[in-house]
């Protein structure tokens, strides 16, 4: 049967989800909002799923939950905080160890949002470390096994709101100046030019691994008042909440991008699909993007800096 290109697919949902038995998929930021459903609906699908959260607490309650939800799941959770480069490398040192030899699926989910100025652990500004800087280190550490695992995917989950600023490549940790919604959009169009630069690395070495992106829309979930209230600031998470519940989509809703590129036959690389309505909520479809997320001297010079910051050289992709 030919695959159905992104494009053609309408009324995509959770039910269409090929069987994912014998894949094992890491999904980041699975203890809540669109990585939960991610990783919920993976399993509800036969895959194996580790949850990878920074808070076990979260992360167990998480597992729990997916527990009593498919009682068939094969899951677990790891402990993985993405501001703290030891923590990845950790991470990814346990799954080489006590892993099966193969990665299907590697979702890179989890961020945070419109933070004060903060650093992570190894000195990066928060947004960029955390969102882009800790799933590129951990992809590069991780990569021996998805090269090596027949159709596997790295799925990288970016925001429309990329759209509101390019990086900057003098000043990638917003040291000069820092606004916590500008630093967002940067650290998602740096999760595009990642995906942009590792499609087109992928493809020079011959590889059939596929490097999409994906976003959720405007879904409901705690990332929103998250930032609001590290800082004090009640009226402005009040007004999220608000947001939340009158055009927000739900959780599941918002998770439909991601399952599509992770699941579906005929995903392109460096693709980004979202919701198809005003690419705000809908089911699944390819969406736009900027020009700027698919600029290959960006995308080299990103990547260089990246592989600088956190020490992680992909060697499997050098020529």
């Amino acid at each position: 049967m030919t695959p159905t290109p992104p494009e053609r697919t309408r009324n995509w949902t959770a039910r269409h989800i090929p069987d994912q038995s014998g894949r094992t998929a890491v999904v980041t930021g699975a203890n809540s909002g669109i990585g939960y459903v991610t990783a919920r609906e993976l399993a509800r699908h036969g895959a194996k799923v580790i949850l990878a959260c920074r808070s076990e607490e979260r992360g167990s309650r998480a597992l729990a939950r997916l527990a009593s939800e498919v009682p068939s799941a094969a899951a677990e959770f790891r402990s993985l905080d993405l501001g703290d480069l030891a923590s990845v490398r950790n991470f990814a040192d346990r799954y080489e160890r006590e892993g099966d030899g193969r990665l299907d699926l590697l979702v890179n989910n989890a961020g945070v949002m419109a933070l004060p100025y903060r650093r992570t652990a190894d000195g990066f500004e928060t947004q960029f470390g955390v969102n882009h800087l800790g799933h590129f280190a951990l992809t590069g550490l991780l990569l021996p096994r998805l090269l090596t695992t027949p159709g596997a995917r790295v799925v990288t989950v970016a925001s429309m709101l990329h759209l509101l600023a390019n990086i900057d490549i003098a000043d990638l940790n917003s040291e000069q100046r820092y606004r916590r919604w500008p630093a967002y959009a940067r650290s998602k169009t740096a999760n595009l030019l990642f995906t942009h630069e590792l499609a087109r690395r992928l493809a020079d070495t011959g590889s059939d691994v596929v490097a999409a992106a994906a976003h959720p829309g405007y879904a409901s979930t705690n990332l929103q008042s998250a930032g609001p209230r590290m800082s004090g600031r009640r009226a402005t998470a009040a007004l999220m909440a608000t947001g939340n519940r009158l055009v927000g989509q739900s959780a599941e809703a918002g998770a439909l991008p991601t399952l599509y590129a992770a699941t579906a036959p005929g995903v392109r690389p460096d693709s980004f699909t979202g919701p198809r309505f005003l690419a705000w909520r809908g089911a699944p479809a390819p969406s736009p993007r900027a020009g700027w997320t698919r600029n290959d001297v960006a995308s080299e010079r990103l990547w260089a800096a990246s592989e600088t910051l956190t020490g992680v050289t992909y060697a499997a992709l050098k020529g």
